[in-house]
């Protein structure tokens, strides 16, 4: 018995660099917890079209929309461990941790990172009608009109909506978080007045922004970005110590065999420092940030830790 184990895992020890060398081939799914048109979507499918040419293999975004990434997740583990069904993560994926009861999937036991694909901040926008002209019109009006006004988002459980719920609560003011079922829904609520302000990424309301039916008031990270350089940061505009920097990755079922793991964090590393890949990137305001498994893993679990904090004292309340 003990020589039929012994040569079992010889076996697999020596059909582990085969793996590497065949995978992949045939067609890779990654499936994300969004709907399409938002920044995951559209970040996802420029890094699918790049691995797809990298490799040798299409690699096929499959949309899956649901609270906290619950479809998205499941789907990716009934997908098997044969690194064929993968899965995109993003921070929304650390909120979601501390803001479930029942989130039905453990990002950190049941998943193995592969890379960062990159980190982006999310602006606060009006209507570009709106009276709203500066995060401080908004918050003095709040203030005025307790319970009045509205914030949108998309997707329950997303980063999107934490910051405005975050906000919420930095800020001290009344006002209800509106989810969307997709950006282009939101965006639409917005200019024609249905939310007084929404949430979401910069690169989704660019044409917007730039014709001027969309106005920007302030990003939810801390520093200026370079994207959107004439907006201050929410705790410039009035909301000190707010601070909500976003990021994705892409991460695999655990067990996935390591060569395989390899192959994908090797070509995302050598795809992601591409500059057309880079530019790609940047025009949908994204900086590229490829990382190794461990970098990726030590992250997610100091973004849940993080995150369960920030949910607890502001006391948002969980789903």
């Amino acid at each position: 018995m003990r020589v039929a184990a012994l040569s079992l895992t010889a076996l697999l020890a020596a059909t582990a660099p085969l793996v590497a060398q065949t995978y992949p081939d045939h067609p890779v799914r990654v499936t994300i917890p969004f709907a399409p048109g938002g920044i995951a979507d559209i970040t996802s499918r420029i890094l699918a079209d790049q691995l797809s040419k990298k490799l040798g293999q299409n690699f096929v975004v499959d949309n899956q929309q649901s609270p906290g990434g619950i479809t998205a997740a499941r789907a990716a583990l009934a997908g098997g461990k044969d690194g064929y069904t993968l899965t995109l993560f993003t921070n929304g994926t650390a909120i979601s941790v501390g803001m479930f009861n029942n989130l039905r999937y453990d990002p950190l036991t049941e998943f193995q990172p592969i890379s960062g694909i990159g980190y982006f901040d999310f602006a606060f926008a009006t209507a570009g009608d709106s009276p709203y002209k500066t995060l401080a019109d908004f918050l003095k009006a709040a203030k005025e009109k307790p319970g009045a006004l509205n914030i949108g988002t998309v997707a329950i459980g997303s980063t999107q909506q934490l910051s405005a719920e975050l906000f919420k609560s930095m800020a001290g003011i009344d006002a209800r978080v509106v989810p969307y079922r997709t950006t282009p829904e939101l965006i639409v609520a917005t200019m024609r007045g249905d939310v007084a302000m929404m949430v979401d990424s910069p690169a989704s309301m660019k044409g917007n922004l730039d014709d001027g039916k969309l106005r920007a008031l302030a990003i939810s990270g801390a520093q200026h970005s370079e994207y959107l350089p004439g907006a201050p940061s929410v705790a410039e505009a009035g909301v000190p110590g707010f601070d909500v920097p976003s990021w994705n990755a892409l991460f695999a079922p655990a067990g996935v065999a390591a060569p395989i793991i390899a192959t994908l964090n090797k070509a995302m590393r050598e795809v992601l420092a591409a500059p057309d890949t880079k530019k790609q990137m940047f025009d949908v305001g994204i900086t590229a940030y490829p990382t190794t498994p461990e970098e990726m893993g030590a992250k997610l679990k100091s973004e849940i830790e993080r995150w369960k904090g920030v949910i607890a004292k502001a006391g948002i309340e969980k789903q």
